[in-house]
């Protein structure tokens, strides 16, 4: 173990080469050591596949470094955590995902925070802590990033000045190859590496790897739900507005759901929110973030207000299974809203609206006061969960998944491209289905 200062270590590896065992072995290994071993990850599906592999619980970096507090107005916010940690190893997956910006949203205690900055200060704010940063640079980078700033080595060393080393992993272990799944993973990566932006030469034969029809897929999902269970699959498609139709048939057609929002729905939280765990206690913090994915376990009422439609509901965080279900308030039209979430503008009217409801207050602090901690305009951003983009499916990994092509043209085809497609073949665990894709993947069939 090194004795120089802000020591740092990047994992990089793609599909098949290991990275998995690696961590596993340097958690057994420095638990031998009698070495503190702190596990995170950006998303809670991650955390959990993270825990599976490694043997110990795993955490989201976003519940791990922060904490509640309260600003000047007695708003909830979030602060910093203290790092009470000695001698400690924080293993980092998924790092990829991790952007200069990805702690930022448009309101509440992340207007001002970099994710990537803020777990940079927790970590060595420690006593000689460590950090080691693992992830695969050929998949999708964060949202409005060409690379993956975390796995940036000389990024990293120039704008914290750490102590750091890049280890590569390229070898695809053998027996890997075995499977279609990542056997074409491995030959995007390839394509990739070399820039060549032509149609991807998909390989079949595979029983894990297989072409499907659009005339097919409603008895597939049934098929698939029926083997893996409701949260066993998902459809991964290349725009919000594609997700909402697959989410709306699914619903219709395979689990048989006729209202909006029925009990027993998954859906993914598309915008932070720590107004609906405030009252819940053993929390380090309260946030909601974005990418959750929680259950509807009852419906209390719907209601409809400042022209739009809501629903009071009681919901449990599907990977926080210790954390009891909680009441929230559901924006129900931000389900099909073709956006990621409510744009700023019109969230702006929306806070105006309820505003209104509050002018007898007589003050402009007071009446924001009550805005931001009215049930409406704190209402949960929520969408349908077996259909997602590739950004929200990234982290997470499912038993069986269908990639819908979308719209393509040889002319589209580009390296964001090729990392879409590659992040979502490497979202399977066990079947993959390419659902409408062009012959000119196939040429060998």
């Amino acid at each position: 173990m090194s004795e120089q200062p802000r020591c740092a270590l990047i994992i990089r590896g793609y599909a098949g080469t290991g990275k998995t065992t690696s961590v596993g072995a340097i958690v057994r290994t420095l638990a031998s050591y009698e070495r503190p071993t702190i596990l995170l990850a950006p998303t809670g599906r991650a955390a959990k596949v993270m825990e599976r592999y490694a043997g110990i619980p795993a955490s989201t970096i976003h519940r791990h470094i922060y904490v509640q507090t309260r600003s000047r107005d007695g708003m909830p916010a979030t602060a910093l955590a203290p790092n009470p940690f000695k001698h400690a190893v924080f293993i980092v997956d998924e790092a990829s995902m991790i952007g200069e910006s990805g702690g930022r949203s448009d309101e509440g205690g992340f207007s001002y925070r970099s994710l990537l900055d803020d777990l940079m200060e927790y970590v060595f704010n420690g006593v000689n802590c460590r950090l080691i940063l693992v992830g695969d640079d050929a998949q999708l980078p964060p949202v409005g990033c060409e690379t993956s700033p975390a796995l940036d080595e000389n990024g990293l060393r120039s704008g914290f000045y750490l102590t750091i080393a890049t280890i590569r992993l390229t070898d695809v272990v053998r027996q890997e190859l075995d499977s279609g799944i990542l056997f074409n993973a491995h030959r995007l990566r390839l394509q990739l590496e070399a820039g060549d932006t032509s149609f991807p030469q998909l390989q079949l034969g595979f029983p894990d790897f297989q072409r499907l029809d659009g005339y097919d897929l409603q008895e597939k999902l049934e098929e698939l739900h029926g083997r893996y269970g409701e949260d066993g699959v998902v459809v991964i498609t290349r725009s919000n507005k594609r997700a909402n139709l697959f989410n709306q048939q699914i619903r219709v057609r395979v689990l048989w759901q006729e209202e909006d929002l029925n009990a027993g729905d998954r859906l993914m939280v598309v915008k932070n929110n720590y107004h609906w765990l405030a009252q819940a206690t053993n929390l380090p913090n309260t946030l909601l973030a974005n990418g959750d994915v929680v259950e509807v376990v009852r419906i209390a009422r719907r209601f409809e207000r400042y022209g739009q439609a809501f629903a009071e509901a009681e919901i449990r965080l599907v990977d926080l299974p210790e954390v009891p279900a909680f009441q929230v308030v559901i924006h129900l039209s931000v389900l099909n809203y073709e956006g990621a979430s409510i744009p700023h503008a019109e969230l702006q009217a929306l806070f105006e609206a309820v505003a209104e409801d509050y002018v007898h207050l007589g003050n402009r602090s007071a009446i924001a006061k009550a805005v931001k901690q009215d049930p409406c305009y704190q209402a949960l951003q929520v969408k349908f969960a077996w259909s997602l983009t590739c950004h929200k499916a990234q982290g997470g990994q499912w038993p069986a998944v269908i990639i819908d092509q979308g719209y393509l043209t040889e002319e589209l085809l580009d390296v964001a491209f090729l990392r879409w497609l590659y992040t979502a073949f490497t979202r399977a665990e066990r079947e993959l289905y390419l659902l409408n894709f062009d012959d000119a993947f196939f040429p060998a069939s």
